[in-house]
Order: C-alpha cells, then structure tokens, then sequence
C-alpha cells in the first residue's frame, strides 16, 4: 500500500471531507467571534504620581521623616489598600452591584485589591545623600483601575491618586509633629532634672559655705593672716607679761602698812578710774561706772569706822603704779581674748582648708551632673528648632513629596477583550480542528472509493462501474443529517461560550451580562 497522497487524492479526500473541515472550522469562528463581542468592555485609567525630593537643601534643613521613599511608599500602600479605605469606594461609587448578592465583601474586595486595582513602581539609579553610592530607587509609581464603565473608572482612578498624596502628606506631618512633641516632652524631663540638681546644688553649698572650692585660697590667706595676728599678739603679751613684773616690783618696794580687803579693793577702783580717764571722757559708761563704785566703797568704809585715805593711799606714786598695773592687767586681759578668738579663728580656717578637697568633690560631681543635663537640654532644644523647622517645611510642601504628573483620563478604547486576536485564535483552531477531524474520519474509514483500489485489493479486473444513485429518501436522509449537524454545532458554540466564560466569571453573572448585551 502506498504511504504517499497524489494531489487527485487529497483533492477527492477534500472533496469528500469539505463538510468534517468547514463545519468545526466555521463553528468554532463563530464561538469565538461570539466570544470576542460579546464579552463586556473592560476598560482602564491609570495615574502617574512623582516622588520630588525636598525644595530646601538638607545642609539647610534637615527632614525629621526617616526611610526611603520606596519603603515608605509601601506602607502607605498597605493602608490605602485596607478593606475600610477600599470599601468606602466601592460604596461611593457602587462598584461590583452585580456580585454583592452571590459575594461575600472580602471576597469583593479582594478581588478589587489583587485584580481590578494595578500599582507600579517605576524605578532608576540615583546617588544616596548618605552613603553617596548609586543605587536603585523609586522616583515615581503609577496606580490604575480597571471597569467596564469609563467614567467611573476614571473617578476611581482619580481617588486612589488623591488618596496616595493625602495619605503621604499626613504621615509625614503626622512624623514630623511626632517627633517635635518628643522632644519637647524630653526637653521638660531634663528641664525637671536641671532644676532639681539646681536645688541640690544650693543646698550643698549652703551646708559647706565656708569651705566651698572657690574660697580655698581666702581660707589660706585668712589663715596666714591669723598666724601674723597671733605672732604679734604673743610679742605683745610677752611685753605686757614683763611690764606687769616691772610694776609689781616697783610697787612692792613702796612701804605701807597693811591695809584691809575694803581699802585694797578702793585703791583698785581708784587705779582703775585713773587708768579709764587717760583713754576716755568722763561720759564713758566704764568711767561713770567706776565713780559709782568708788562711792559706795567710801561709804562703805566710813560706816565701818575707818578713813577713806590711808598714807599710802594718799601716796601718789603708789596710785600711779597701782594704775599702770591695773592698766597693764587689763590689756592682758584684752590680750587673752583676743588671742582666743584668734586661735578660734585659726582652728576654724584650718576645719575650712581640710574639709576643701571633700566639698571640692561633693561640688565637681553635682557639677558634672548638671553639665551632662544641660548638654542633653542645649542638644534637645537644638533638634526640637529642627524638628519645628522640619515641620514647617511638611506643611508648606517644601519636603520630598508626591507630585501628581499624569491625572487618570477618560478611557476610549478597552483593554479587553482583544477582537482581532480572538478571532485570529478562532479561525486558528477552527481550520486545525476541521482537518484533524477531517483526518482522523478518513484514516478510520476502509471504504474502497474507485475502481483502481478495488483491483490492487482484489487482483481482479473491473468490468463496469456503476454511479451512485441517490433517491428521494437518501435526500431526505441526508437533509437530516445535516439538521442534525447544524444542530449539534449552535449546541457546541452555546456550550463552548458558556465554558469559557465559566472559567473567567461566575455562570449567573456572565448570562446577566450576556443578556444586557443582547438587549443592547
């Protein structure tokens, strides 16, 4: 048997054939040119927002809003695209009406976040400011959204970018405010923590006044002072000590009888006014004390019975030498206390001069803590200027922004579906299933179709060959057949439009839609 077809037989078998070829051909054109115009318009609007670095140079202000704009742009991302935020549109706008009855709402808004709703990121090298090396990053994004309504579709494309600049401008504003209240809360602490150690410093320098660091070298001198003071007071006494030896010999070599206690204690006073009256008035409080007493003692000797003046008493050297003693005894007396109150003094500079190191101590280390606070506040203060600047600069949109450079337009044509293509596929499959079935029935079929087959099959001569004779009924029957053909094609288009729209949609909602286009 010979493999190879001559062009008489593929002609015959085309012949033969032409109908097992143009029906699925022609059937599944028509599915598919049904498809293909039937299926609802789907069109798309889309916008293009820029990421414009800030207006002011960083060396002038320097933005609080930490991040890359492309990590920052993905979070804004997540809460525009949070079901509220996509709820709210579909509501305002009563997107999917037709799917809210068979549709859960996550369901319908999942289906808008992951199919209907299109962001892009458009990136580029540029120079990072902080490391100074290029490196990839965003400098503008498009969001899109896809509908069978045109207006509509470019209202909800218009929302989702105007939502994008609202929601970039209200994080930074919200992050800029955020970090100037810390720092103004931060900035009270430490002022709090400043006063207190303020107090604590009064107070230890209150306690330690006399040994503060800064009076050390007062206390030094104050001591050397003290120790001249009381060298000279020594000297002094030295000489006081040996003029009252000098006065009392002088005095004990002047004869006299023995005089009593009254008389003794009278010529005292009387060498004491004496003295008095060689350094001070008689309106002096000791002097007109002195006479006072004086007096009484006269009396009080003349009650007794004895004379006020004795020969001694009457002897003026003896008064004279008795006035110098007592002078003499006085400043000793004077001498003495104020060498005491020097030697307190000096007892006291030293305590000051000793306990120095321990105050100087206590005092560095307040002060060091309160050195520390005050740099924390001066650095505080200087980011809270910043941070008001910083937010000065968000709210006057001076800082890297969203610009919008390309608003959503109306869409005139649809994105889908694609009619030439389609029908390209279409008539694609069509002929390719037409010859397949064409093949496979005439591989299948053993029939012998003329008379040159019947004598290579049988060896025989043919003698006569007789012509097909068709009657009435054959015709009827094959008018039948094709009836049924026909039939059986309209029922596979109908089916094979139902299944391929089953794969894309729910059943109920394509026929819902199938039919409105039919009454369009």
């Amino acid at each position: 048997m010979e493999d190879v077809v001559s062009l008489a037989e593929l002609k015959a078998i085309i012949q033969r054939r032409k109908f097992s070829i143009v029906l699925p051909a022609f059937g599944i054109l028509l599915v598919a040119v049904l498809v293909a115009f039937l299926l609802p318009r789907v069109y798309r609007s889309s916008s293009t927002i820029l990421i414009e670095d800030q207006e002011v140079p960083r060396d002038y202000v320097a933005s609080t809003v930490t991040g890359y704009a492309d990590q920052r742009l993905q979070s804004i991302n997540q809460r525009i695209m949070s079901t509220p935020k996509l709820l709210e549109i579909i509501n305002k706008y009563n997107l999917y009406a037709d799917m809210k009855q068979k549709k859960t709402i996550e369901e319908i808004v999942d289906r808008m976040r992951k199919k209907d709703i299109k962001f892009e990121t458009i990136s580029a090298d540029v120079i990072d400011p902080r490391t100074g090396q290029p490196r990839p990053a965003t400098i503008a994004f498009s969001i899109s959204y896809k509908g069978e309504n045109p207006a509509v579709v470019q209202q909800v494309a218009n929302v989702l970018a105007t939502l994008y600049l609202e929601e970039n401008l209200r994080v930074r504003e919200q992050q800029t405010l955020g970090t100037s209240s810390f720092m103004q809360e931060e900035m009270k602490l430490v002022q709090e923590k400043l006063a207190t150690i303020d107090a604590q410093i009064s107070a230890y320098k209150q306690r330690n006044l006399d040994s503060l660091p800064e009076l050390s070298m007062m206390n030094i001198q104050g001591l050397d002072n003290v120790e001249r003071d009381l060298s000279q007071l020594n000297d002094q006494m030295r000489t006081l000590r040996e003029r009252e030896g000098y006065l009392q010999t002088q005095l004990a070599g002047i004869p006299a009888e023995e005089l009593s206690s009254d008389r003794a204690r009278l010529n005292e006073l009387r060498a004491k006014l004496l003295n008095l009256r060689t350094r001070v008035s008689e309106e002096y409080p000791d002097v007109i004390k002195l006479k006072a007493e004086i007096v009484a003692m006269e009396k009080q000797i003349r009650s007794a019975g004895g004379a006020t003046k004795d020969t001694r008493a009457e002897n003026q050297a003896y008064i004279t030498l008795s006035a110098q003693l007592a002078g003499v005894k006085a400043e000793i007396d004077g001498l003495k206390r104020q060498i005491e109150l020097l030697k307190n003094r000096k007892d006291a500079f030293r305590k000051r001069i000793d306990a120095s190191p321990r105050v100087e101590e206590g005092v560095k280390g307040l002060l060091l803590e309160r050195n520390n606070l005050q740099l924390k506040y001066d650095d505080l203060t200087r980011k809270f200027m910043e941070s008001k600047v910083a937010y000065g600069l968000e709210k006057g949109q001076k800082g890297e922004r969203f610009t919008l450079i390309d608003s959503a337009r109306l869409p005139e044509k649809p994105i889908s579906p694609n009619i030439p293509a389609i029908i390209l596929i279409g008539l694609v499959l069509g002929i390719g299933a037409g010859i397949g079935l064409a093949a496979l029935r005439e591989f299948s079929d053993h029939s012998v179709r003329d008379s040159e087959a019947l004598v290579r099959l049988t060896g025989l001569q043919v003698l006569a060959v007789i012509p097909e004779i068709l009657t009435e009924n054959d015709i009827k029957g094959k008018n039948r057949a094709w009836l049924m053909i026909g039939t059986g094609a309209l029922a596979a288009i109908v089916v094979g439009i139902g299944l391929f729209h089953f794969l894309i949609m729910d059943l109920d909602i394509f026929w819902a839609k199938l039919m409105r286009r039919l009454v369009m």
